[in-house]
């Protein structure tokens, strides 16, 4: 398949408000993203969004974009928001909770990510 010639690029989130995105590229069309916050002072992260367009879903392209995510942000506890079946099974695989109930970051992430000091 095409693992290979995808490339992972860091871009702002169309939603905006602060998050981010990793886009997953192959020949100069986005295929896929990851949406997030992260907070270094706290060092949580939460996933809001993971897209991935039907023929890449099974190659494995999820599992590298939050394994990168991770190296970008080292130290950092990812929880996810996102419940939907698609990725559902990729974030249990990647060890990736749910985000608590409760809570605002108060540096900015949004609600259900637990403060963790700071």
């Amino acid at each position: 398949m095409a693992y290979r010639d995808i490339e992972l690029l860091p871009a702002p989130a169309p939603e905006g408000a602060g998050q981010d995105c990793l886009l997953l590229v192959h020949i100069r069309k986005v295929v896929g993203r990851v949406t997030y916050q992260a907070c270094g002072r706290c060092a949580e992260g939460v996933i809001t969004d993971v897209v991935l367009d039907e023929p890449f879903r099974d190659s494995g392209l999820g599992t590298r974009a939050l394994s990168h995510l991770r190296s970008r942000y080292p130290g950092v506890t990812w929880r996810t928001t996102v419940d939907r079946r698609l990725t559902r099974d990729l974030l249990r695989r990647m060890r990736v909770p749910e985000a608590s109930a409760g809570g605002n970051c108060p540096h900015g992430l949004p609600a259900g990510v637990a403060h963790a000091g700071g």
